[in-house]
């Protein structure tokens, strides 16, 4: 770590120069996913920055000094060297009314972590690919590190690819006599049982109610693929036995779908749920059965972000923040979302219309947010088992991953509450 002391005195003997960086997030970007990292490395400084919203594809600016524009060409970021005459003339055309911009201030670098299995497991997970890439620390916590109450300590958590109802991902058709499958299952048990619960889906249960409270409480949430439908699902069917036999060494309950409670939910409602535990998926709310039938495929795969009004909706202004407005679909065991089962006070961030499919979701829950992003890798279009992780050396300037960097700093931004 570079000495803090030396960044300081740099910092404030260079002021006087009133000169700031300006990182533009537009297709001149060398890397885009490199300059959130700058970005959050200057906040973890105790430096402010500004987001300059909708301003050259959503720019940061905050003010010079050698420290910062030797990281930014360390990382390989494209940034100019603006006088302080040129900064104010920035933030006076975003401050004209007629623009569809604004600027928001980050103020200090979230606490990250993300909730994941401390084995390796046979697929990767977008999120802390982008965060290694984007050199963005953060930590990996699970089951008995939230069960402890260790979620006080973060002020964001992405729920890494994961199953909530405990189905183990609903593999147990193609993979149950694959080891890390059987690992998956021996290490849940022996978890469920350390922490007093008498099975797997129990103590699920109790840790999404615990990660519900956490947003509640003022908390960050992000989840991807199957972690967001799964996440929803279990809190609804709280009470229900949803898992067959090879699951949970019971049978189901064949009433299941008479039971389920939609208010428990954060985004979803009126949604079925599988009852053939041999089918890859766990309700209708997802549209990975249902893509061939509304028509699409590799090369007509798009969805579309939203334009929201930066000066009147800052939050999702600043979670669709990019370079791009249509942005290239992708699979996951969620592939997206049936638009009929969203609550209608969940905001749709990202659409293929055409389809009928939700792609990018957000709400808010007592004093915090949540994130659904569907789909597993937006670099990779379809995902498999096993297959190598992404290199995003060579995908920079991926806009799909641009969308999960966006909730990465969301969190640093100085409240500011949706209008109405």
């Amino acid at each position: 770590m570079r000495n803090l002391f030396i960044f300081i005195l740099s910092f404030f003997s260079l002021q006087s120069f009133a000169s700031y960086i300006l990182i533009p997030m537009d297709a001149g970007q060398k890397n885009h996913l490199k300059a959130y990292g700058i970005a959050y490395w200057v906040l973890n400084n105790n430096v402010e920055v500004q987001w300059l919203l909708n301003y050259k594809g959503g720019s940061f600016m905050f003010p010079y000094n050698k420290v910062m524009s030797n990281e930014c060409t360390i990382r390989g970021v494209t940034f100019d060297v603006i006088p302080d005459a040129q900064s104010t003339a920035i933030l006076e055309e975003i401050s004209n009314p007629e623009a569809n911009q604004d600027v928001v201030k980050l103020e200090k670098a979230p606490k990250m972590a993300v909730y994941s299995p401390k084995g390796k497991q046979p697929w990767d997970d977008a999120v802390t690919l982008v965060l290694t890439y984007a050199e963005i620390p953060y930590d990996i916590i699970y089951d008995e590190e939230i069960m402890n109450e260790s979620l006080v300590k973060y002020d964001w958590l992405h729920l890494h690819h994961e199953d909530f109802t405990g189905q183990y991902g609903r593999f147990y058709s193609g993979y149950k006599n694959a080891s890390w499958y059987q690992e998956e299952v021996k290490s849940n048990e022996t978890m469920a049982k350390k922490l007093g619960f008498s099975k797997v889906s129990e103590m699920k249960l109790a840790v999404a109610k615990k990660i519900r409270d956490f947003c509640f409480g003022g908390g960050f949430l992000f989840a991807m693929c199957s972690a967001s439908d799964s996440y929803d699902i279990a809190l609804a069917a709280e009470g229900v036995d949803v898992c067959a036999e090879m699951f949970d060494h019971d049978a189901s309950d064949p009433d299941m779908n008479k039971k389920i409670d939609y208010t428990k939910c954060l985004a979803f409602e009126n949604f079925s749920l599988s009852t053939n535990p041999y089918e890859y998926e766990f309700s209708n709310i997802d549209t990975y059965q249902t893509r061939g039938q509304k028509g699409i495929t590799k090369e007509n795969d798009y969805f579309t972000l939203f334009e929201f009004s930066a000066k009147w909706d800052p939050i999702p202004t600043m979670l669709c923040q990019n370079h791009e407005t249509m942005i290239k679909g992708f699979w996951g065991q969620t592939a997206g979302y049936e638009k009929k089962y969203i609550k209608k006070n969940v905001l749709i961030m990202g659409e293929n219309k055409g389809a009928g499919e939700a792609r990018y979701l957000h709400g808010e829950f007592g004093k915090g947010t949540w994130s659904f992003f569907a789909g597993h890798d937006p670099e990779d279009y379809q995902h498999k088992v096993e297959d190598p992780p992404t290199d995003l050396n060579l995908h920079p300037n991926s806009a799909g991953y641009r969308l999960i960097l966006n909730n990465v700093l969301f969190p640093a931004a100085k409240k500011k509450k949706r209008q109405t």
